[in-house]
């Protein structure tokens, strides 16, 4: 497959659009310009790819797309398709519908719809784009009914609150509000999709109560009762239409206070239910009212659910995909599709910390949409079967969840409840036959409780065999920004916990509830878990000698519907019990097979990095942390500082140095620094200037509560920390922003001091340089550094010590040299750019791009003979020869292994 950018898929459709007519010939147009490779499109046009139930008029390619003609219309055509059995089998990406006047396609994935004049093709080919490998960010489309009907019932709970101040004082108070709103939710859902009849509640409401609000508390707490009572005799006769719903929701326990009304809190609520709810998006909306509802939460509405696309990273990988397989192999086998409804009827999944019920509903949601392919496909081969399924085998009872927050758990339980109705609605669709939703039958396993702290198998317990699916996406929270309770939880899962995520201790609590039994785990999380010192922390406790990773989705950005969402980088990691089943590694949208995946999500061999205090191999220079002031600012000089000292005193311009940060080297600032040997003080100290910021060092340093610090402080001259060494110096900012594809690292004169921000080698050769700045270095870096915040923290003793270098010839030494001068000619031509602007992604001069194209293929050559088409398997080389150099090491010099034996 072609890899392309936007630009240039935006050019290769282009001449698709616009044209007087079409033929067949347009789809495998459309998929070349998307770059499929021309071997699979040939295939498809003459058929040996093609998986078609009608090959004549359709075009179908295993997750990719099914197209087909037609000469009836299109809307109904591929209402009919996309859910057909043959489209769930071959898990189709996009659906196409056309008569090559109108063209209809589904995104199967997001739910996306595209209706336009075919002709209109190349305005609208952002559309298909995850053929190219560019997945959706942002789905904003079919989240606008949830958004208004969220944004309604917010304005209709401040009312109420201002109404009820003491529910929003009492906790008690709170948690009836909150029962009260996920009711609401119910009604309304319910008379707009035939639960109730229509309009019944809404009508009802403003039928039976009066204008100024005075008496709705009391009509609708005789309606909950109501809606609780079995018999229709029992109930008031005004309300004797109203079913029996059952399942605990209408249930009215003393504490379930209804809310007194205002008139703008009873408009508000009539208001509300002219909505249209049936289509209210299940995965989503519950979410959304818990941002209603939590303080703080309302100005980040929408951005508080995971996105489909990003949901199904864990389900698809971890069971989905396995039981489409099982479907299509056994397709045309009525044994088969048997077997396979009776897998997935017993499947369970668990959720622990399951939110408003996001991944739930889609696990449940994907499951009967696979269970209605397979009933249809059973139907097709034998009508008789009709008779055996007049309802659902998947049970809500089978969907577990944990859950801190107590209303979030009533509308994870409400969640599941829509998502079973509309599920029903489209079985009903299918086949003609009615699962009526009520009265409910099942609640859901949702259980409000702190997941840390929980006895999970007490919430789903796990018998060993059962195939149960842990999956989610836990709370992130880095170690600097967790609360004291937060540690205090951290500390009861593991006693290496002050360096660890927050979302370690899911991490932990998976990996023992799955060890030694059939369940597998797949969660969303940071990828900071598997960077940096934290792994070493981490994955012992995870892994032990039992667990492996089975498939990982490796950093994407996090996306969701919200406006201006911030961005945070994920990683999607499965862990299972060691077996033979395949392992992939997801990059950029692209399958990759895998040995063995480490805790850096790589493959190699499972293994975690400690921290060296020499290089790993032993041609390469040392490479130290830059000089430390400690000073409080008063050795640092700015430029006009500078300037008015030398012109007053130009005797002592000996003792200003170049000072240089990560900040400084990267952007082009210049700051200046006071460097005054021990023997001139006395001299140097009769220039009032620099007495006066001596005097401020020793002031500052006596303040500290660091004992070294204060002893120092008899010697203001010196710096805390003085690495510095007159010579040529290669300089790594210890911090660079994650966007560029390479750190910006340089070189320094001797009159220049790097600071406690840098790493800097001394007396460096331009061959280090080479290496330093190479595609392959990166990896490394890419996969091993910490982060601060998002950019990239490169440590000596982590990335570059660590880094697996082979044995360098004379003659390689010199290519790498000539390459390093070629780069920084490069850098001197463009000189007055600044290293951040010339390592913008976007900014990158042509010249110095292919400069750095040329290091890249050096350094490779020097790794491998047989070249290298992506990182990964830069990084499956690196960790084999990082694997390879540390058991040598360890048979020179027995020490503490820091890796596992894997099996």
């Amino acid at each position: 497959m072609v890899k392309l950018n936007l630009k240039a898929v935006e050019e290769r459709v282009a001449p698709l659009g616009g044209r007087e007519s079409y033929d067949r010939e347009f789809i495998f147009s459309l998929l070349l310009a998307y770059g499929k490779p021309q071997g699979n499109v040939t295939r498809l046009r003459n058929g040996s790819l093609n998986v078609a139930a009608d090959p004549s008029t359709e075009v179908a390619q295993k997750n990719v797309v099914y197209f087909k003609e037609t000469i009836g219309d299109p809307l109904a055509v591929i209402e009919e398709l996309k859910t057909s059995p043959l489209v769930v089998r071959y898990n189709t990406r996009f659906v196409i519908v056309t008569d090559y006047t109108e063209l209809l396609a589904i995104d199967t994935k997001t739910g996306e719809n595209l209706l336009i004049p075919l002709r209109d093709i190349d305005q609208h080919f952002t559309f298909f784009l995850p053929w190219a490998g560019m997945e959706k960010a942002q789905f904003v489309s079919e989240a606008h009914a949830d958004v208004k009907a969220a944004e309604r019932m917010g304005k209709l709970f401040d009312e109420l609150l201002a109404a009820n101040p003491e529910m929003f004082d009492m906790a008690l108070g709170r948690h009836a509000l909150n029962v009260f709103f996920t009711r609401l939710l119910f009604c309304f859902f319910a008379e707009d999709t035939g639960i109730f009849d229509e309009a019944g509640f809404t009508n009802a409401v403003g039928s039976h109560t009066q204008a100024d609000g005075s008496d709705v508390a009391d009509f609708l707490t005789d309606l909950f009762t109501a809606l609780d009572t079995e018999e229709v005799e029992d109930k008031p006769k005004h309300l004797a239409g109203f079913p029996y719903v059952n399942g605990r929701l209408f249930t009215m326990a003393p504490e379930h206070v209804v809310p007194q009304f205002t008139k703008r809190a009873r408009d508000l609520l009539i208001e509300s239910g002219t909505l249209i709810w049936r289509d209210i998006n299940p995965d989503i909306f519950g979410s959304m009212f818990q941002a209603i509802v939590t303080p703080g939460k309302r100005s980040d509405l929408g951005q508080h659910y995971t996105s489909v696309p990003n949901i199904l990273k864990t389900i698809e990988p971890l069971f989905l995909d396995d039981l489409k397989e099982q479907l299509d192999s056994g397709f045309d086998s009525v044994k088969k599709l048997e077997a396979l409804l009776d897998r997935i009827s017993a499947i369970k999944v668990f959720d622990p910390a399951c939110g408003s019920g996001n991944f739930l509903v889609i696990a449940y949601k994907e499951l009967r949409r696979l269970e209605h392919a397979i009933l249809e496909r059973l139907f097709e081969i034998d009508p008789k079967h009709q008779m055996l399924y007049a309802e659902s085998k998947i049970s809500i009872e089978h969907f577990y969840g944990l859950e801190i927050d107590d209303f979030a758990v009533e509308v994870a339980i409400l969640s599941l409840w829509i998502a079973k109705h509309q599920m029903n609605a489209e079985f009903k669709d299918k086949f003609n036959l009615s699962i009526p939703l009520i009265p409910l039958k099942e609640a859901g396993q949702i259980q409000a409780g702190n997941a840390i702290t929980a006895d999970w198998e007490a919430v789903c317990p796990n018998d060993r065999v059962s195939e149960i699916y842990l999956l989610g996406n836990p709370p992130y929270l880095g170690s600097r920004n967790q609360s004291a309770e937060q540690k205090k939880d951290l500390a009861t899962v593991t006693k290496k916990y002050k360096s660890l995520d927050y979302v370690s201790a899911w991490l932990i609590k998976g990996a023992d509830y799955i060890r030694g039994t059939a369940t597998k785990l797949a969660f969303v999380t940071t990828n900071s878990i598997s960077q940096g010192e934290q792994v070493g922390i981490l994955w012992p406790q995870v892994l032990g000698t039992e667990l492996e990773i089975g498939y990982a989705y490796t950093s994407f950005k996090w996306s969701n519907h919200a406006k201006n969402s911030a961005g945070v980088t994920c990683a999607v990691i499965g862990l299972r019990n060691i077996s033979s089943e395949p392992k992939y590694i997801f990059s950029d949208e692209i399958r990759l097979d895998a040995k063995r995946i480490n805790p850096y999500l790589a493959d190699g061999p499972d293994l975690w990095l400690g921290r060296r205090s020499a290089p790993l191999s032993a041609h390469l220079p040392r490479l130290g942390y830059g000089s430390m002031p400690n000073d409080g600012g008063n050795l640092i000089l700015s430029d006009q500082e500078r300037e008015d000292l030398i012109s007053a005193h130009p005797e002592i311009e000996r003792y200003v140095k170049g000072f240089c940060g990560a900040d400084e080297f990267i952007k082009g600032k210049t700051r200046w620094c006071l460097v005054i040997p021990d023997e001139e003080l006395d001299a140097a100290s009769k220039v009032p200037f620099i007495k006066h910021r001596l005097e401020g060092v020793k002031a500052h340093r006596l303040k500290s509560t660091e004992k070294s610090t204060r002893a120092l402080a008899e010697y203001p001259n010196r710096f805390y920390y003085f690495a510095h060494k007159p010579s040529d110096s290669i300089i790594v900012p210890s911090i660079s922003s994650q966007r560029r594809t390479y750190v910006p690292i340089g070189y320094v004169g001797p009159n220049v001091i790097g600071s406690n921000k840098t790493l800097v080698m001394y007396e460096a050769e331009p061959w280090v340089f080479t290496l330093l700045t190479s595609r392959m270095h990166m990896s490394w870096v890419n996969a091993v550094s910490g982060r601060m915040r998002e950019d990239l923290q490169y440590s000596n003793t982590i990335v570059y010590n660590n880094f697996p270098v082979p044995p360098l010839s004379r003659p390689n030494k010199e290519r790498l040299t000539i390459a390093a001068l070629r780069v920084l000619d490069v850098r001197e031509y463009h000189c007055e750019r600044t290293l951040a602007e010339l390592y913008d992604p976007d900014l990158m001069p042509g010249d110095l791009r292919q400069a750095h194209a040329e290091v890249d293929a050096l350094v490779d050559s020097i790794y491998s003979k047989r070249g290298y088409e992506t990182d990964e398997q830069r990084l499956s080389d690196l960790f084999a020869m990082y694997e390879e150099m540390t058991n040598a090491e360890a048979e020179r010099a027995p020490v503490k292994k820091t890796r596992r034996t894997a099996k």
